[in-house]
């Protein structure tokens, strides 16, 4: 059997593109042949996904198995943290819920994780021939070197090659990137092989001589320079750029999402970005909501803590003027347990809150319990419902669930969907709820508007009511538009890496940086 070949991609800190970059490379290793799978063993993030097994792990790991044309697994990321407060995270090891710990208690537990994250590791390295692995933040944080499972104590744990990342577009991506090789250990910078400078704009040929100086100091090769670029793939180093992101492109229609502190899975909406005809808005801390055509409250790791934050900025006011408008207000997951009457936590699953009141725009009441729901659904739209909401009974719907509380309906709200697929069972369970006027609906499925025919006939419903022209989506499905986009990603790369010196660096063979 032939070793795997492994790559790791590390930064000088967060939010320097790794994420993207090892999606890039895990479509190349596959356009050229390879069986790639992508890995990091830890991952903290509040954007998680629910593999077919029903297991939770992190979304950029995802991301990365799509380019790698594969199906995701929880071997790709065995350790996902998910900040619940400030101080506290849940821990999820091999896609289940462990407990929640402080920093210094996760710490502590370091070194019991090492076992389980090799273990994962070595089922990718017995079914691929190829490992892209992610690092996170940066090596050089040497307070967390001591027990380190994450950069170069994982290059070190399955014997990696690293190549190291900066990021030029917050300046100073020379000296990060020497002064990460300074903080190192010897035998840590004897892994590094190259080194990539990252979202450049302007014109190569005024870096090439820092790139020289660059090369005589550290005595590693850089690969290459790639340019500030934009796909629409999800990337989890871009949340924070992400929330402050305007689309405005001549649309007609704008939909507006709320920033929640404890905002859950922000890439449900990604799809309304490859509308033509929606300018797209997140709207941030302190800001008002304005008169969109569609408010959406995302979801949630701390529902009632974000319900009080709505409350006590002055953000409900806005929401239930806008309601009285007749304007479309849409809740997933943790916002439509917030559109309800009433919000219970008596165990202190997510809050020492035991109860409070809801926006009170739906009739339904949520009881938050011990065990968290997780699975990948199939659903059908069963609501018949007129104005904003007309023609989308029947519409299929595919997505996934990962929620703590149950919701019960009121007589005043009723269905939306009905549930015919989980867990690769055919069932028929109810989703989620619709008011009486047909302008308020809830759902725990989440990536629901990557449904594009259900996304659209809204879109359309809007654009009747104000007298525009129905128009059709410019994309056949999201699936499909994201498998352009890895393409394109894989295309910038290739063309700005020196990808035969990437190959010997895969190969263990080694380079010089003349």
């Amino acid at each position: 059997m032939m070793k795997t070949k492994k790559l790791m991609l590390q930064g000088t800190g967060s939010s320097v593109g790794k994420s993207l970059l090892t999606a890039g490379f895990c479509r190349i290793f596959h356009q050229d042949g390879h069986k790639v799978a992508p890995f990091k063993s830890q991952n903290m993030a509040l954007n998680s996904f629910i593999t077919a097994e029903g297991l939770e792990m992190g979304r950029a790991q995802v991301v990365q198995a799509e380019a790698s044309k594969i199906e995701p697994t929880v071997a790709m990321n065995p350790v996902l943290l998910k900040p619940t407060t400030d101080k506290k995270c849940q821990v999820i090891l091999n896609g289940k819920v462990f407990k929640n710990m402080s920093a210094v208690e996760y710490h502590e537990f370091k070194p019991e994780l090492a076992e389980l994250v090799k273990k994962s590791f070595q089922q990718l390295e017995y079914e691929h021939d190829v490992v892209v692995i992610e690092g996170a933040g940066s090596p050089a944080e040497i307070n967390l070197r001591e027990n380190d499972i994450v950069n170069m104590g994982m290059a070190e744990m399955v014997d990696s090659p690293v190549i190291l990342i900066g990021d030029i577009d917050r300046g100073g991506v020379f000296a990060s990137l020497a002064g990460t090789m300074l903080l190192l250990t010897e035998e840590e910078k004897k892994r590094v092989k190259g080194v990539i400078i990252n979202k450049f704009r302007g014109d190569v040929e005024i870096l090439k001589p820092g790139i020289k100086m660059l090369e005589d100091i550290i005595k590693i090769p850089v690969l290459g320079v790639i340019p500030y670029y934009h796909v629409q793939i999800e990337d989890e180093d871009s949340l924070a750029e992400r929330f402050r992101y305007q689309k405005y492109q001549g649309g007609q229609i704008e939909v507006a999402v709320l920033y929640l502190p404890h905002v859950s899975n922000f890439t449900d909406f990604n799809v309304f970005e490859t509308q033509e005809d929606v300018n797209l808005r997140y709207v941030m801390r302190g800001e008002s909501i304005g008169n969109p055509d569609i408010l959406i409250i995302p979801g949630s790791k701390n529902t009632i803590e974000d319900l009080v934050y709505i409350r006590e900025s002055g953000l409900e006011e806005q929401i239930l003027r806008l309601h009285r408008q007749g304007k479309l207000i849409v809740g997933i997951c943790g916002g439509y347990q917030m559109l309800g009457k009433t919000i219970k936590d008596p165990y202190g699953t997510e809050s020492s809150i035991e109860e409070i009141n809801g926006l009170g725009l739906l009739d339904v009441d949520t009881l938050f319990e011990m065990e968290k729901t997780t699975t990948q659904v199939e659903a059908v739209v069963t609501a018949q419902l007129g104005g904003l909401l007309e023609g989308i009974q029947g519409a299929s719907l595919k997505g996934y669930e990962i929620h703590m509380g149950k919701t019960v309906l009121g007589p005043e709200s009723r269905g939306l969907n009905q549930i015919r697929h989980m867990l690769g069972k055919d069932v028929a369970l109810d989703d989620g709820a619709a008011n009486m006027e047909g302008n308020v609906i809830g759902t725990y499925i989440h990536g629901i508007f990557d449904n594009i025919p259900f996304t659209r006939a809204i879109l359309n419903n809007i654009r009747r009511l104000k007298g525009l022209e129905q128009v059709e989506s410019s994309i056949e499905s999201f699936e499909a538009f994201k498998e352009q986009e890895y393409d394109k990603l894989a295309e910038v790369i290739r063309t700005n890496l020196d990808m035969k010196k990437v190959y010997q660096i895969l190969n263990g063979e080694e380079i010089c940086s003349k």
